[in-house]
């Protein structure tokens, strides 16, 4: 798996916990920082991920209901629902330089990881119709977190 692969899948796994069971962030970023081996870079590319998500979790969900409002938020499994959370904020992260065909990869790769064995091609899917949306993604996530 490739570095910042490793780093989303940290990141993936720790959003995963908080939205299941509503631990602290901080303390579940920690908790899945002694359980793997990565680099400071890693681990604070995996910090933004986490800390850039959770604050819009609501206008993230927002949007990929509004753009592909084939799937309802509340039927999509967790692990699911995450990865596009990611995804979705990796298209418009101000912090990010991630293109978003490398956005849609990852959180393929995070869906075959991870997901169910429909969960790639659902992902990819969605990710599809989010990415024809890109500009307007991003201003929403700029009205937003200001």
């Amino acid at each position: 798996m490739k570095s910042r692969t490793r780093a989303r899948s940290l990141a993936l796994q720790a959003l995963f916990e908080i939205d299941i069971t509503n631990h602290p962030a901080d303390e579940v970023f920690k908790a899945r920082l002694e359980e793997k081996t990565i680099s400071d870079e890693l681990a604070e590319f995996s910090r933004q991920i986490i800390f850039g998500v959770l604050p819009l979790i609501d206008i993230l969900d927002q949007i990929i209901a509004q753009y592909a409002p084939e799937w309802p938020l509340e039927q999509i499994a967790a692990i699911d629902r995450n990865i596009l959370r990611i995804a979705c904020w990796e298209f418009a992260s101000p912090e990010g330089d991630t293109p978003i065909k490398v956005a849609i990869n990852e959180a393929i790769e995070l869906a075959k990881k991870f997901g169910s064995d429909s969960a790639p091609r659902f992902v990819n899917g969605v990710l599809g119709s989010l990415a024809d949306h890109q500009q307007e993604i991003r201003q929403s996530l700029q009205i937003e977190s200001s």
